[in-house]
């Protein structure tokens, strides 16, 4: 029989590393910081621990007392609100998957912005998953029954979501938080057979990942991040390899936008230890060539161009079974990030003629991916003192970006906008610069 889960306050205690000890002393020295006293002992915690409510004063004390700032309580919600992490990592377990998901929910709020994971913890939580050593799907629960007709209505309904033309996604993220909220109520309380569970998992880490990807978009990296996270969980829940792999990737491509190559590197290498799909290898391993060519590091040029064919050989494997997360992966892709990982290499010219290859066999209804793409080809010919096509391209990104809800492709264009100054008389660049300051 699995051994009981517990208490969150026990759970948060023991992850700040704190001893009981520790833990009441802090509590008096919170309220000693207000000029007050405290009457807080252990036997007092241990009620805590054991169903009885502290007030709200107590709970603030308790905040502080772990490492947090007070404005993390939430009276109301304990002990929900409690961190359960010290590093912003939920480890592997036999009852993981859920607390994962209830730290990505806790994380979206503002508050909890501050719940950053470090690199170190990362590549951690990849090395553990690579070892594929656990068994974390977790027993039944006694609560409600969770019947077929609800889960058959969440998977439907999430996948017509995910099926809206790019233009209309951008209005969907409160849904997908209200699907992840009920499907991570269910997991939590819910009472259904094994196979239900499996399609809650299975349900759950898929939203996490999309749900992740919009906060990822609108730059809020920690809220994304617990989320990847939490769907790495919960594929590993139900042993779906490619899915974890997939999660992992993401995580990478995350640390690389943000310049943490090295921990993408090392991140993307687990993952694909333990990936199968020809499709699902392929988009790592071009996220392996791009990060790796991003440190402009001459002996590991090779590494980088095996990385591309093996790329190019598992799509020329990769056949109509795919993960539905890595489905879209196409020669254009292929294409242009082989040309984005040559252009760091300096070989301009090939890298130029591959993102302009790319960008024309990409299908209408990715227009998201279009957007960036754009970007990146008008980086490619300011690389090539190019300043009216580059001008073309950024601002046929610029109007697609706003029209479609897509920050993360603005982000991008402004951070070419600096490089257009040079140019401020060359056709296209006035309209570009007077466009992207409306």
């Amino acid at each position: 029989m699995a051994a009981p889960t517990p208490h969150p306050l026990a759970a948060a205690r023991h992850a700040a590393g704190k001893t009981m000890d520790q833990f009441v002393a802090g509590i008096h020295d919170a309220a000693a910081r207000r000029g007050l006293q405290s009457g807080t002992d252990e036997a007092r915690v241990r009620k805590w621990q054991r169903g009885v409510r502290p007030n709200e004063e107590s709970q603030i004390y308790i905040a502080e007392a772990l490492g947090w700032p007070a404005d993390i309580v939430r009276a109301d919600d304990w002990p929900n609100w409690l961190p359960l992490t010290a590093n912003g990592v939920i480890p592997f377990g036999p009852h993981s998957s859920v607390p994962a998901l209830r730290e990505a929910l806790l994380t979206a709020m503002e508050r909890r912005t501050f719940l950053s994971i470090s690199s170190t913890a990362l590549t951690a939580l990849a090395a553990d998953w690579a070892a594929g050593s656990h068994d974390t799907l977790a027993q039944a629960h006694d609560g409600k029954p969770v019947g077929e007709d609800l889960v058959a209505f969440l998977e439907a309904s999430t996948q017509h979501l995910a099926n809206l033309p790019t233009e209309q996604r951008q209005h969907t993220p409160a849904l997908l938080d209200a699907h992840l909220a009920t499907v991570t109520e269910l997991l939590e309380r819910g009472r259904c057979t094994r196979a239900i569970r499996l399609r809650l998992h299975t349900l759950a880490a898929s939203l996490a990942q999309t749900v992740a990807w919009h906060r990822f978009d609108l730059g809020h990296h920690a809220n994304a991040s617990q989320h990847w996270v939490a769907g790495l969980h919960n594929a590993h829940a139900v042993g779906d390899r490619d899915m974890g792999a997939g999660l992992l990737g993401d995580l990478a491509y995350q640390a690389a936008w943000r310049g943490q190559h090295t921990t993408a590197a090392h991140i993307l290498e687990h993952a694909l230890t333990r990936a199968e799909n020809p499709a699902a290898r392929c988009l790592l391993q071009l996220r392996l060539a791009r990060t790796l060519a991003a440190r402009r590091d001459p002996t590991e040029r090779r590494t980088v161009l095996r990385a591309l064919a093996a790329a190019e050989q598992h799509l020329n494997d990769a056949g109509t079974d795919r993960p539905t997360w890595c489905a879209w992966v196409s020669e254009a892709d292929l294409a242009v990030d082989s040309g984005q990982a040559l252009l760091e290499l300096g070989d301009t010219g090939r890298a130029h003629q591959l993102i302009a290859e790319g960008e024309l066999l990409l299908p209408t209804a990715r227009d998201k991916t279009r957007g960036v793409f754009l970007t990146y080809r008008a980086a490619s010919h300011l690389d090539q003192k190019e300043p009216e096509p580059a001008a073309a391209a950024a601002n046929e990104a610029l109007l697609l970006a706003r029209r479609i809800g897509a920050p993360r492709c603005v982000r991008l264009i402004d951070d070419l906008l600096p490089r257009f100054q040079p140019y401020a008389r060359a056709q296209g660049v006035p309209d570009l610069l007077h466009l992207a300051a409306v």
